[in-house]
């Protein structure tokens, strides 16, 4: 699986696109980035779904290069599949001139608005079962900046080479650590509401 956030591999095609906006297979894809490499079995459990309707899935993700088998991982009887890459990214306006395209490109969006809301949900209702140190560092914040296109790209581009040089360094022994988030946004506000 790719560990650079800058690794073109997860860029959505068209292909790609059109069989990601699927509510069964992003969350596939979801669960073997989050867990690591599954069985249709154990995702099936773990997504509260069917085998059958989970290996058929898995089957049309690897068709456009999004999963992969582990083949030394696998016998006759059971596949082993992972991530192919470590992130998703697509530009909407290269999905413009082509309505079906953009149909999955909404629905991503939406997918992906909902996923995040969730997240942000769930922590809110569960902060207080962290330990002081976590909940000092943990929040959410946000900033108003006047910029260009070129100028927030820029920025961007800044803050992922900060989050490869953390990814790079693996995950930590610490019984401390955790799972964490992070959630980059950039967006023109044109009109705020408070």
């Amino acid at each position: 699986m790719a560990n650079s956030r800058h690794d073109p591999g997860g860029q959505l095609d068209s292909a790609r696109l059109r069989c990601l906006a699927h509510p069964l297979r992003s969350r596939l894809l979801g669960a073997l980035r989050l867990g690591g490499p599954a069985t249709s079995t154990t995702l099936a459990q773990r997504l509260d779904t069917n085998t059958g309707a989970t290996s058929y899935h898995l089957r049309r993700l690897e068709e456009v290069g999004l999963v992969e088998e582990l083949v030394d991982r696998g016998t006759a009887r059971e596949r082993w599949w992972q991530a192919a890459h470590g992130f998703t990214s697509w530009n909407e306006t290269d999905f413009e001139s082509n309505p079906t395209d953009q149909a999955a490109v909404e629905w991503l969006t939406g997918h992906h608005r909902q996923l995040i809301s969730s997240w942000r949900d769930d922590w809110l209702a569960t902060r207080h079962d962290y330990s002081t140190a976590w909940r000092e560092v943990a929040g959410v914040s946000d900033f108003h900046l006047d910029l260009t296109p070129a100028q927030l790209k820029a920025l961007h581009d800044d803050l992922l080479e900060v989050l490869d040089r953390y990814s790079a360094v693996g995950p930590s022994d610490s019984h401390d650590a955790q799972h964490v988030v992070v959630l980059i946004e950039g967006f023109p506000a044109r009109n705020l509401r408070l």
